[in-house]
């Protein structure tokens, strides 16, 4: 019998939580979570593959259903393990959380942030991803002045990230050019597991 996950009218991300905590409250079977709305669909989707399940879902009058199958081959979460940092070779990742950096003049920290970012592509240790919350997400959309390095980097391997709920509020959603989008609690759980560069 199936375990049925309401989110409906839940925010990022609360979904994806909801979801995980049933999945991880059996060892196999089939979960379904129903959402209202596209973002919480793709999050949870995105959350179930990297789980190792199978999904799919249905669309019925601006509702989804999504179905999520467990098997004992699902990989489970790893435990984090207190370990000493090597500086030089453990992954991190970095986190932008606006457009400009530092406080101060406006014109003048875009251009630092814009001039990090081009520099950040020479460095000899790059990052696991980048991830962008709040303002700078306008840094992975159209306009962007630093498109064409955020690409090259993602050809170096690096993830790059803009928050779903931040592109949402910016009315950015559509807008992006680069990368894809994350929720908060990938975001939560990605900065758990790596040394984090805050910008």
């Amino acid at each position: 019998m199936a375990k049925e996950v309401d989110c409906r009218g839940k925010k990022c991300p609360e979904p994806v939580i909801m979801t995980k905590k049933a999945l991880d409250s059996i060892e196999t079977g089939r979960v379904v979570a129903i959402v209202d709305n596209e973002v919480a669909r793709d999050n949870i989707i995105k959350m179930a593959k990297n789980s190792g399940c199978n999904c799919f879902y249905e669309e019925e009058q601006g509702e989804y259903r999504i179905y999520i199958e467990k098997t004992p081959a699902a990989k489970k979460t790893p435990k984090t393990e207190i370990r000493e940092v090597n500086e030089k070779t453990d992954s991190y990742v970095v986190l932008i959380a606006g457009d400009a950096l530092g406080k101060g003049s406006e014109e003048l920290g875009r251009l630092l942030m814009r001039n990090y970012i081009y520099t950040l592509k020479d460095i000899e240790y790059l990052p696991e991803s980048i991830i962008f919350l709040n303002k700078g997400v306008y840094l992975t959309t159209n306009g962007s002045e630093v498109l064409d390095v955020l690409r090259e980097l993602e050809t170096k391997g690096v993830e790059v990230l803009s928050c779903g709920t931040c592109l949402d509020y910016y009315g950015l959603k559509e807008k992006l050019a680069v990368g894809s989008v994350t929720n908060m609690y990938a975001i939560a759980e990605k900065l758990s597991k790596f040394r984090t560069v805050v910008i």
